[in-house]
């Protein structure tokens, strides 16, 4: 029994090269990823997968967000998540540190880290960048850094960017829990409509 576990395990680490193949997309996130205060069946990851299954595509979806997650947690807990290969990963990490006002040097070298880590388990990855704001009151100066970051990590890695994570969600009262900073049900479902397009077009 213990050889039959090895084996099928060995064969989902390296699946066969086919044309119906199912696509894994990891999702690699924050508590906006995980659905902090509504659960990842309603979080958007589940949301995309379920337009995907929808429109007859063969995926599998993975949510490895983490409330409170930094980039430094990220990086830390990454190859424990690349225990298999990824059709698409989607990076939506940097929240956290621009709330805590890390160092933006740190920010940067821990998600570039995280996508060296990605490139070096599988190459042909496709890398997709999450784009994260920071409140104004983090000052001018850092806030502008902080939202540049993130184009330029895309660019310097052949990803894809999505400028925003949370356009036409962040602010909007309606949209978000008390907290005023995570999503509630519709903000997900507003997040996986915006997203669903890039994903799709990755397939």
């Amino acid at each position: 029994m213990t050889i039959v576990y090895l084996l099928l395990f060995a064969i989902s680490l390296f699946p066969t090269q086919t044309g119906d193949e199912t696509k894994t997309i990891l999702f690699y996130g924050d508590s906006i990823t995980a659905g902090y205060g509504i659960g990842t069946e309603l979080a958007f990851p589940k949301l995309i997968e379920d337009k995907l299954k929808n429109d007859g595509y063969r995926v599998e979806v993975i949510n490895g967000g983490l409330s409170g997650e930094t980039t430094a947690g990220g990086l830390t807990r990454i190859d424990w998540m690349l225990n298999r290969n990824y059709d698409i990963f989607i990076l939506e990490l940097g929240g956290n540190d621009g709330l805590r006002g890390l160092p933006l040097a740190e920010t940067r070298r821990n998600l570039n880290r995280i996508i060296e880590r990605v490139k070096a388990k599988n190459p042909k990855t496709k890398i997709v960048v999450a784009g994260m704001m920071v409140p104004p009151n983090m000052g001018p100066e850092y806030s502008a850094e902080f939202r540049g970051i993130f184009k330029e990590i895309a660019a310097e890695n052949q990803a894809i960017l999505i400028p925003f994570l949370l356009e036409d969600v962040g602010g909007v009262e309606k949209l978000n829990q008390p907290d005023g900073i995570h999503p509630n049900v519709k903000g997900h479902q507003v997040i996986a409509d915006n997203i669903y397009p890039v994903i799709k077009k990755l397939l």
